[in-house]
């Protein structure tokens, strides 16, 4: 297959740009105007063209056939798509190669991979180009931008060289499905119910506003953003503010994040006032729906949603939302409203396929546990299981409530997790227990399955094995080195700079695999020391299932796509695709089948499948 390498140059300004406004905002906008692009097949040299007609310059080549790399394609895709209807055999991208390749210690910039990889040096654009259009540029200004826009395209072709170099096929297909979810979208919104939904929100923030500041809501909102004012109106009601040690600084903190466990538990406060107040700070700090709601509308006026996805947006490999909007992160509750919005185009329904609990599954998996192996690939329902053992009553008897603390201990103890954690996790859903029950049913979880504790303990040798320089095989299916732990899909899962501290007792790793190039340090022996974070058994347990229940997920993306179901939303372990009213039956056994199916490195694996259908996001899911 050709590879066609592209690059585009496009007009910008200081308000017009991808440092003000969304990809799909500035690919779409009346203002976009291609000054030139540089298109190179193959290692035949580039050619460079600035004319008018630059869609029946690139429409010269047959494209059925051949494979469009550029570096950061979901750009460059978007405006091969969007503008001149060019849809590629496949789609490659640098970008996306380069995160698990070289990690955030790199970056993701050409010029700092090219460096890097010791390929050559990216020039500097020789001429002032913001602001002029075209027709602004003199010929020998449009010759030196072309010079400048070849040199990046042979770079390119030149990092996509190395890097392919042991990157599998699979995932460089998976990367093609991210990029077609933003290029070639499908989904519609339904404009009306979002500006309703909008105006809901809005009515809420300012009724909680009313509450505060004797009718002045600029009064209140500032007693509500600041956390001394928050913390003093606490007080005069009664209650005490909750607190935390800060990761960044060492010391105490006010506990006052929407998801800390001191702050959920104030919604619990026998006085009125203070539930009434920390609902008004949580909701006034919560921006996010509000600004999402406002994104989708101008998306919707705009043309079908494209889904932007960080391939390898996290250290796990786990996908991350970008261009502004993060459909990975929606409210469960807040945010029906925006997934009923979501819709199939006329005369499709949307058929959404969630791997269910697929990292509870591979954790069983992966620790041997039989039993829960057994209870999963049966069928039968774990979370009342394990609710029913919790309160000493029978299956029958278990109450939505006391399934959900099943439903917690089975998705979130099986990591290390501690009572006080726990103890917040359950908040979340309403629930409220004291230490006492907390550290009960945490107990009760790891001496009913006694084998996942040991997966922990067995992980935590594995990082002294790493640090040590061990090679070893991880639950006879994962490799170890030094390098880290290699997974199934040829990636590794690293860890930056691991070493022991404390005589060895604690491994600590380079917090920027973790947290993109935070400035903090959990240590203060050394002012200059790079950011740590701490690593042991139960946190490289929960690191491992995560990365293989993402090779699960996309394997089965892939799956979908070459049965002719392109995936056109990914949410965590759900793929999205549509399908032809008529034929939602057997689209739907379809998915199924393909979700159902255990991947070919771990045959016995317990794999389940749910499908749901209808004509938006939120009926089907």
């Amino acid at each position: 297959m050709d590879i066609v390498t592209i690059d585009f140059e496009t007009y910008y300004d200081k308000e017009y740009s991808l440092s003000k406004i969304t990809t799909e905002e500035y690919v779409r906008s009346d203002q976009f105007e291609c000054i030139g692009v540089s298109v190179k097949v193959n290692d035949n040299p580039g050619d460079w063209y600035s004319g008018t007609d630059v869609g029946g310059f690139l429409n010269g080549l047959d494209y059925s056939n051949k494979a469009i790399l550029c570096h950061n394609t979901v750009f460059d895709g978007a405006i091969l798509s969007w503008r001149y209807g060019i849809k590629p055999k496949l789609w490659l991208d640098t970008l996306s190669m380069a995160r698990p390749t070289c990690g955030v210690t790199v970056g993701g910039s050409l010029a700092r991979l090219v460096l890097h990889f010791r390929l050559g040096e990216k020039g500097t654009e020789v001429i002032q180009a913001m602001g002029k259009h075209r027709k602004d540029f003199t010929p020998a200004e449009l010759k030196a931008y072309g010079s400048y826009c070849i040199n990046d395209g042979d770079l390119t072709y030149k990092l996509f060289k190395k890097l392919a170099l042991g990157f599998s096929t699979v995932e460089m297909m998976v990367i093609d499905q991210v990029i077609r979810m933003y290029t070639e979208p499908q989904l519609e919104l339904d404009r009306f119910a979002l500006r309703e939904h909008l105006a809901g929100v809005k009515a809420k923030k300012a009724k909680l506003l009313a509450t505060l500041g004797d009718g002045d809501p600029e009064v209140a909102k500032q007693v509500l953003m600041s956390n001394p004012k928050f913390a003093a109106l606490l007080d005069r009601l009664g209650a005490e503010a909750p607190t935390k040690i800060s990761p960044r600084t060492g010391k105490e903190a006010f506990a006052f994040a929407k998801t800390d466990p001191g702050l959920l538990a104030l919604l619990d406060h026998p006085n009125p006032a203070v539930v009434s107040v920390t609902e008004a700070r949580m909701g006034i700090k919560s921006t996010i729906e509000e600004t999402r709601t406002e994104r989708l509308i101008g998306v919707s006026e705009r043309g079908p949603l494209p889904i932007m996805l960080n391939y390898y947006g996290a250290h796990t490999g786990r996908f991350s939302g970008g261009d502004k909007l993060n459909l990975q992160n929606i409210p469960v509750r807040q945010g029906n409203a925006i997934r009923r919005a979501i819709l199939a185009p006329e005369g499709h329904v949307i058929v959404a396929g969630d791997s269910s609990q697929i990292e509870a599954r591979i954790l069983a998996f992966l620790a041997k546990q039989h039993d829960l192996v057994e209870a999963f690939r049966e069928g039968r329902d774990v979370y009342t299981e394990f609710a029913a053992t919790v309160y000493g009553i029978s299956r029958a008897a278990v109450t939505k409530e006391q399934r959900f603390v099943g439903k917690t201990c089975i998705l979130g103890l099986g990591y290390g997790m501690g009572w006080e954690k726990f103890t917040g996790t359950l908040a979340l859903g309403g629930i409220k227990v004291d230490e006492h029950e907390a550290k009960r049913i945490v107990y009760l979880y790891r001496d009913r399955y006694p084998a996942v504790p040991g997966l922990w303990q067995t992980f935590n040798s594995t990082i002294g094995d790493m640090v040590a320089g061990r090679d070893g095989l991880l639950c006879d299916l994962l490799p170890v080195d030094t390098n880290g732990i290699l997974l199934p899909n040829g990636m590794r899962l690293k860890y930056n700079a691991l070493r022991a501290r404390d005589k060895g007792y604690e491994y600590i790793s380079d917090a920027r695999v973790f947290r993109k190039f935070i400035t903090c340090k959990i240590t203060d022996d050394d002012p200059n020391e790079l950011a740590w974070t701490k690593i042991y058994g139960g946190k490289v347990t929960e690191n491992v299932v995560q990365a293989l229940a993402r090779i699960v997920v996309s394997e089965q993306m892939v799956a979908m796509g070459q049965a002719g179901l392109p995936v056109l939303l990914q949410v965590h372990d759900e793929n999205v695709t549509v399908s032809v009213t008529e034929q939602a039956d057997t689209v739907k056994q379809v998915v199924e089948r393909i979700m159902s199916t255990p991947p070919s490195w771990a045959p016995t694996l317990p794999t389940a499948c749910e499908v749901g259908v209808g004509p938006s996001y939120g009926e089907a899911k």
